[in-house]
C-alpha cells in the first residue's frame, strides 16, 4: 500500500533545522514496517538525515556549506534573485532534495543520534512545500 501527503513546513531562518517531529505529525500514524521517502519541491533547500543531538553540528553545517559555497562569487551569472539564490541552488545539489527512512515497528528505523534537517539555503526562503509517500 502507498499513501502520499503533501505539507508545507513553516518559513525557516538559512540554517540547518530538526523537524523529524513536524514530519512525523503531518504525516500521522506509520505502518508497522515500510519505507518513508520525504520529498523537497525547491531548488533552493534541502533534506539531510544527520546528528540530532548536539546543536554545534547544525551551526557546523551551515558554516561549511557557506565557506564551501560563498555568496557574492564574480563568476556567477544567475544573480536577479539576490546574492543568495544561486549559492542556494549549488547547496540543494550537494545536500539532496530527497531522504528515504526504513519504518520497523511502526517507528522510523534512525540511529540513536539521527534526525531529519530541512537544510535552508535561502536567507528568507518561506514556507517549504514536501512530499512524504509512505511505502507499506
Amino acid at each position: 500500500m502507498i499513501k502520499q501527503t503533501e505539507f508545507s513546513l513553516p518559513a525557516y531562518p538559512r540554517g540547518f533545522h530538526l523537524v523529524t517531529e513536524e514530519v512525523l505529525h503531518q504525516i500521522g500514524p506509520l505502518p508497522v514496517e515500510g519505507l518513508l521517502h520525504l520529498f523537497i519541491k525547491h531548488t533552493s533547500a534541502g533534506l539531510a538525515i544527520n546528528e540530532n543531538a548536539d546543536p554545534s553540528v547544525r551551526v557546523d553545517f551551515e558554516a561549511f556549506f557557506n565557506r564551501l559555497v560563498p555568496e557574492n562569487l564574480p563568476f556567477l551569472t544567475h544573480t536577479t534573485e539576490g546574492p543568495d539564490d544561486m549559492p542556494a541552488h549549488v547547496k540543494s545539489v550537494l545536500s539532496g532534495t530527497s531522504v528515504t527512512i526504513p519504518i520497523t515497528g511502526g517507528h522510523l528505523n534512525l540511529g540513536t543520534w539521527q534526525g531529519i534537517y530541512l537544510c535552508e539555503f535561502r536567507n528568507y526562503g518561506g514556507k517549504r512545500k514536501l512530499v512524504a509517500t509512505v511505502y507499506s
